[in-house]
């Protein structure tokens, strides 16, 4: 009997330059579905990192065409594969595989992208996306279950026209966090960790060390992380007057990583939408609390407001909330403890647990 043969369609993968927790995610399924039998291909972009073809951890990758043509090379693998499902990944942008697809489609969305399609596009292309991915994706889809990870996200979706019923979440997982070394720095230090790209709003982050600058003189920001946005957060510290106390570590490795995170007073999240928020989890699995904007999508999950952390509703709120958890020290040692309890509850296997049971439930219909 032959395996069930699964194909992930998807803009990036975690070793291309742009790649961040949303592929780190699907591979995660990916893999865990392969450990399980399944034939599991991802197709994506191509990309310097990386073989146009090759499989890890039983998983088989194939990356061609770029930024848009990745899209048309999809539908070829689509029809070419013949899969028994297809995982349409919807980074804002569908893949339109239920126009040639013979097999069910189940579609996997990290959150909508409303407010980043202006912020990457500006207000013209970016109504276009939104258009795209509000009226005319649900209906496309219409038939198409859904996986998304957080209850945000569902609820967002099933105001898009998407109904709930047809909605699944599955959390993302945690991987363990590695022993550190490090232990926390005598000076308040802020880390921020994500991609670097305009919607992330690195920007805010350096805004707010301008901000508590003179209340906190030895005030550090730490951000890990690469991309394309990198000379213009190098020219906004300067145009703030803290670069010197802003440190851009561009890419680190994981160990390097968890001893920014472990030594850190507070994790920053000022992004304008995530999934969930998987540096919030990982700072949490280290003792450190996050502060994030109350509107961003499933980081108001993964956060629990007062306990791991603190959800601001606005800029100046952010700063006021960080620096509140600057200034309590006692307020910041119980959500360590809070923020480590609740980090332990997520991870991975648990998650393809809950994704291969919705693999099963596609393939019967």
């Amino acid at each position: 009997m032959s395996r069930p043969t699964v194909l992930l369609v998807n803009w990036r993968d975690t070793r291309h330059p742009e790649g961040g927790g949303s592929e780190r995610y699907v591979e995660r399924m990916a893999e865990g579905l392969a450990r399980r039998g399944y034939d599991v291909t991802i197709q994506c972009a191509a990309h310097a990192n990386a073989p146009a073809d090759e499989v890890v951890d039983g998983v088989r990758f194939r990356r061609r065409g770029g930024r848009l043509t990745v899209y048309l090379w999809a539908l070829v693998a689509v029809l070419r594969l013949r899969p028994d499902l297809v995982v349409d990944v919807q980074n804002g942008m569908p893949f339109f595989s239920p126009l040639v697809a013979r097999c069910p489609v189940l579609v996997l969305v990290h959150h909508v992208h409303r407010e980043q399609w202006t912020a990457v596009l500006g207000p013209v292309l970016g109504r276009i996306g939104w258009l795209v991915e509000s009226r005319l994706a649900p209906r496309l889809y219409r038939n198409c279950a859904y996986v998304t990870v957080s209850e945000v996200t569902r609820t967002e979706l099933d105001r898009l026209g998407v109904s709930a019923a047809r909605i699944t979440v599955v959390h993302n997982g945690l991987d363990p966090v590695p022993p550190t070394r490090a232990a926390q720095d005598r000076d308040p230090t802020l880390v921020l960790v994500g991609r670097l790209v305009p919607h992330k709003q690195v920007e805010h982050a350096i805004d707010v060390v301008a901000r508590l600058a003179a209340r906190w003189p030895k005030l550090r920001l730490e951000v890990v992380g690469q991309g394309w946005w990198l000379s213009n957060l190098r020219r906004h510290a300067d145009l703030r007057d803290v670069q010197d106390r802003v440190t851009l570590h561009g890419w680190v490795d994981e160990q390097d990583k968890h001893e920014i995170i472990a030594r850190s007073w507070v994790h920053v999240c000022p992004s304008v939408k995530e999934g969930w928020g998987v540096a919030i989890m990982e700072a949490a699995a280290h003792g450190v609390p996050s502060v994030a904007y109350r509107a961003a999508g499933g980081v108001a999950e993964s956060i629990v407001d007062g306990f791991t952390g603190l959800l601001a509703d606005d800029f100046d709120d952010l700063v006021e909330k960080v620096d509140r958890l600057l200034g309590a020290a006692t307020l910041r040692a119980g959500m360590a403890v809070a923020g480590r309890a609740r980090a332990g509850r997520y991870d991975w296997a648990r998650s393809v647990d809950a994704f291969e049971e919705l693999v099963r439930e596609s393939t019967r219909t």
